[in-house]
């Protein structure tokens, strides 16, 4: 599985910004998807994940940025979206896409994408 991210930009603290994440390869038996962060000199951190995809799918969102972000997906097309809004200058980092598969019954694999940079001026 590939993901490759897009959307990342520079936006002033108020503004909305949506980032997008495209998969490709085999995406057969994709069981969660979804999005971290990683600031310079900081670990990275949970955005946003779909989890439990094939048995319907639930939402985690990180405290920091309930009711500003939400995130969904097009299976049909294996893209997952990010929407930020009221964006913060700490919201500013790398956004990373993330995918698991599951491989058997005991086994899954992770994947990431390389990043799509969402700066936010004050």
């Amino acid at each position: 599985v590939h993901l490759a991210e897009s959307g990342g930009d520079l936006v002033q603290a108020g503004g909305s910004l949506n980032v997008s994440c495209e998969a490709s390869g085999d995406t057969s038996d994709i069981s969660a998807a979804g999005w971290y962060r990683q600031a310079p000199g900081k670990r990275r951190e949970l955005v946003a994940l779909l989890r439990g995809l094939r048995e319907g799918g639930f939402v985690g969102i990180a405290d920091s940025v309930k009711g500003r972000f939400s995130i969904s997906m097009d299976s049909a097309k294996n893209l997952v979206h990010l929407q930020m809004s009221a964006l913060r200058p700490e919201d500013t980092a790398l956004y990373l896409c993330y995918a698991e598969q599951v491989i058997t019954s005991i086994s899954i694999h992770s994947y990431w994408g390389q990043g799509t940079q969402v700066t936010v001026s004050s």
